[in-house]
């Protein structure tokens, strides 16, 4: 993982994750982020440009959504590179957009529509301890 060049200024209209999604994408089209090579954490990279994690978190989504660099689990995210963008890129923008997409979270909507009924249970549980708490006083 090489230093990456990108610096934000505040004083700039254009937001910080737009200044960080751009500077990465200028770098990955010039060859300065070589397909294949891995990108710092969301901590280490806000942490050396003094921003909050989450504005590297959503200049990060930007850029896998754009199909420029693409994540490997645990171990990080990745430059997608040309050659296995175009062998790996039917499975995984498939996985992308199953993980991004309205497909895979309608699944996962079902079940939060079953866990709506099952927050309702854990504010009545919360009530419930609340009554019990206020019973032992």
């Amino acid at each position: 993982m090489s230093k990456l060049k990108v610096r934000v200024n505040r004083t700039r209209p254009e937001s910080l994750t737009r200044q960080i999604t751009d500077q990465i994408t200028g770098l990955i089209s010039t060859g300065a982020l070589a397909a294949g090579e891995m990108l710092p954490s969301e901590r280490t990279l806000a942490d050396s440009l003094g921003v909050a994690r989450n504005v590297v978190r959503r200049s990060y989504d930007y850029l896998m959504s754009g199909e420029l660099i693409q994540g490997e689990g645990r171990l990080g995210r990745r430059v997608r590179g040309a050659s296995s963008g175009k062998s790996g890129a039917a499975g995984s923008s498939k996985r992308g957009k199953s993980a991004s997409g309205k497909k895979s979270s309608a699944g996962g909507r079902k079940g939060s529509k079953k866990g709506s009924s099952g927050k309702g249970s854990r504010k009545s549980g919360g009530k419930a301890a609340r009554g019990r708490a206020s019973k032992s006083r």
